[in-house]
């Protein structure tokens, strides 16, 4: 019997993630496990961690490992893991932020301009041969001169703002509380924050507290000509109300890099002209899926020897 803690992996993290937890500990993928429950009967007493995803796993773990220690999480949210109940067993929580910080800025951005520019579009334009049939594509928007507001100014909503200020736009942001030492201006009414910006940003966590807070007063008060984006969680957004003011121009468009029911997307979007969408790829690039994968190992051999976790949630 190998001397590695065992752990019980629930998600299918990317081969550098796995490689590394083989080389520590004595990993039982349960993810894949043709009988999760032969699995669960024949390992539960010797699990002492978990490598997951953030969106959790199957409710019945929490009573079936009694001797769970750890969970490490792959992804900065972690929504989808019962902390409460992990605090109530003394079972330590950890996830991946700062790590994936630039790339979810840059996918921010790259959202924004594709929607202002129409990016997407005027390529099926080019491919269609219309250029040369029926002349130029008609005006765009730009981000220049305008104003952004930031709706969660957390890690990624600091690193969107100095993005954001170098293309010349002038920030505003919403949260649970002024923060002393940012130099934006705070809005405690999102409602009223989206009368005043030109772009409304969502980049908030999952949970109760975040749902539905973008809704139809919301979208209504950013206007005819106020854009949308949201790469923070699906469960944010009213879709229904999304679906309707888009259909209706009460915005002028939304780019949307998350979805309530992922990884089915309500079809009603892929219709729309005035959106952009993306399969939830905000930190998926080699370099941080990486390091994600790296962190998670690191926060588990961490606890493992004794010492606290690098990024503890709970």
């Amino acid at each position: 019997m190998s001397d590695k803690p065992e752990i019980l992996l629930t998600a299918n993290l990317l081969k550098s993630c796995q490689d590394a937890l083989d080389k520590h500990f004595t990993v039982h993928r349960w993810y894949n496990a043709p009988d999760k429950k032969a699995l669960l009967a024949e390992v539960a007493p010797r699990i002492r961690g978990i490598a997951a995803s953030g969106g959790g796993f199957d409710a019945e773990l929490y009573d079936a490992l009694p001797n769970l220690e750890v969970i490490s999480c792959f992804g900065v949210g972690y929504d989808g893991v019962k902390v409460d109940v992990c605090k109530s067993k003394n079972v330590r929580v950890s996830n991946t932020p700062d790590v994936l910080t630039d790339a979810m800025a840059e996918i921010t951005l790259g959202l924004m301009i594709a929607l202002a520019r129409k990016i997407p579009q005027t390529d099926v334009y080019m491919r269609e041969g219309r250029w040369g049939k029926e002349g130029d594509y008609p005006l765009q928007a730009e981000l220049t001169g305008r104003l952004i507001g930031i709706v969660g100014l957390g890690r990624i909503g600091k690193e969107v703002a100095r993005r954001a200020q170098a293309f010349k736009m002038r920030v505003y942001y919403h949260g649970r509380r002024p923060q002393q030492f940012e130099p934006y201006p705070y809005f405690a009414d999102l409602t009223e924050m989206a009368k005043k910006v030109d772009w409304l940003v969502s980049i908030v966590p999952g949970g109760a507290s975040t749902s539905r807070i973008i809704n139809a007063e919301v979208l209504d008060a950013l206007g005819p000509e106020g854009f949308f984006v949201n790469v923070g969680r699906g469960s944010s957004v009213d879709e229904a109300a999304l679906l309707a003011a888009l259909k209706s121009n009460t915005i002028a468009g939304a780019a949307l890099d998350v979805f309530d029911n992922e990884p089915n997307a309500d079809p009603e979007f892929f219709g729309l002209e005035n959106v952009v969408l993306s399969p939830h790829q905000g930190s998926a690039t080699e370099k941080t899926r990486w390091m994600m994968g790296d962190l998670v190992v690191r926060n588990l051999v961490a606890h493992f020897d004794g010492e606290p976790l690098i990024s503890p949630v709970a």
